[in-house]
């Protein structure tokens, strides 16, 4: 970058990132939280440019990481894969996808004078805000994991979010790699769309079939005619293997045998998080070997499928912020042997002030089974009469039990947790932080 900057834009951006690291060390000594998003809003203040000047010094280029679900757990995974392999990473791993957390992911790897000397950027970005960070950044690669309704206060409907990714991604330069969900159909026709080189990843095990299309499904219509897609079946909401019986749309061809791969932590979700990550990492080189032994050895990031222990009982946090996300949890829960579950429902900025989702999620197989739901969080109220609905259906021999108070909430959860059982907690975001700082003392965010 040297010789591309002026000594006066040198200076200022040297100036915001010297600052920004300030604001960092005042917060964390503080204890006020991991100063993921403030130092970026700082800093861009004094540079407006810093997301460009910084990202164009990443040596091999930045890895643009987008979707509805699953962006912090792949993104998590594919740092994992080439930190192994040897690279040095930027990745905004707290989670904060929004323009101020990547210029202060990139700032925190910065020195004093704002140069920044590291091998790839892996960062997770909002769906919402791609058009806007895609011409600054310039990512080498892009991965679009899915689709799915989110917030529908803030974002509209999928069609229109795929419609301005498959614009602004198409002007593009070609050098552009870009990494489509096969089995998402707009994330499949957006693919096929493209000038620039696309690979897909995607399910090829029909084993894996669910037993019927879900209530909270997005895009069965083909993208291209609107017509009823046809599906063979779906693996996770409207991901599966389709066709279009009036234009001849069909799913696009995925570049791994998905079979042939293991996946990280529970749940199909999951599966599809490591098929994303493989491909981007075979594409950048990097040894199947390592690939695997990085897999085996994957632990999760804080808030999904995270275990820890506490007061000697096991705990698992599934984060659960939209329909699709949570049917997910809810499926890895009644899968499992255990008994008690705890459900925190907030409606803050960070998940959506609309919580009119939670009648698009499928309930009744977590009320059918029984057992002891504990339910709590800003909303609580609107959980429980879901829940209660549920339970009016199914006539199941279940305990709720509602607590307002989010710490009592979880020790009543725990004390109804038999010590050979562990405790599934399903969290909107912010009550994702909220219970994890009650667990561990500490802050993410």
């Amino acid at each position: 970058m040297g010789n591309k900057i002026k000594l006066i834009d040198r200076l200022r951006l040297g100036l915001a990132v010297s600052v920004a690291k300030g604001v960092t060390l005042i917060v964390r000594s503080l204890g006020l939280g991991a100063a993921s998003v403030l130092p970026g809003s700082i800093a861009r203040r004094i540079e407006p440019r810093l997301l460009r000047l910084l990202s164009q010094q990443v040596k091999n280029g930045i890895i643009l990481i987008a979707g509805t679900n699953g962006k912090t757990t792949t993104a998590l995974l594919l740092c994992s894969i080439l930190k192994r392999q040897g690279y040095r990473i930027a990745h905004n791993s707290t989670g904060a996808n929004l323009e101020n957390g990547l210029m202060t992911a990139l700032i925190e790897n910065a020195d004093f004078l704002g140069r920044l000397d590291v091998d790839y950027g892996i960062l997770e970005v909002d769906e919402n805000i791609v058009p806007k960070v895609l011409k600054p950044l310039q990512p080498r690669i892009i991965l679009c994991l899915n689709l799915f309704r989110d917030q529908l206060d803030r974002y509209g409907e999928v069609d229109t979010i795929s419609k301005r990714w498959t614009k602004v991604i198409s002007t593009l330069p070609l050098e552009t790699v870009v990494i489509p969900n096969a089995d998402d159909p707009t994330l499949s026709y957006l693919g096929q769309q493209l000038p620039q080189k696309v690979l897909f990843f995607g399910m090829n095990e029909p084993e894996q079939y669910l037993e019927a299309i879900p209530h909270a499904v997005d895009s069965i219509y083909c993208p291209s005619c609107g017509h009823s897609l046809d599906y063979q079946g779906v693996y996770l909401s409207h991901l599966g293997d389709f066709t279009c019986p009036q234009c001849g749309f069909s799913k696009s061809q995925p570049s791994l045998e998905s079979s042939e791969w293991s996946q990280i932590l529970v749940g199909l979700y999951n599966k599809y998080n490591t098929l994303a990550a493989v491909t981007a990492a075979r594409e950048l080189g990097v040894d199947e070997g390592i690939i695997k032994e990085t897999i085996d050895n994957f632990q999760a990031a804080f808030g999904r499928a995270e275990d820890l222990v506490f007061n000697n009982k096991r705990v698992r946090i599934l984060l659960s912020k939209n329909p699709v996300g949570t049917n997910e949890t809810i499926r890895v829960v009644t899968q499992s042997h255990d008994s008690t579950t705890l459900l925190v429902l907030n409606d803050r900025t960070p998940d959506g002030t609309d919580v009119s989702w939670i009648w698009d999620v499928d309930t009744e197989k977590l009320v059918e089974r029984g057992g002891t739901l504990v339910v709590s969080g800003d909303r609580v109220y609107d959980m429980a009469l879901r829940l209660r609905y549920s339970q009016e259906l199914n006539q199941s021999n279940l305990n709720l039990i509602i607590k307002e108070d989010l710490a009592e909430a979880i020790a009543t959860a725990l004390q109804h947790t038999p010590d050979n059982e562990t405790l599934h907690i399903l969290p909107t975001y912010s009550a994702m932080l909220e219970v994890r700082e009650i667990l561990t003392g500490r802050k993410i965010l």
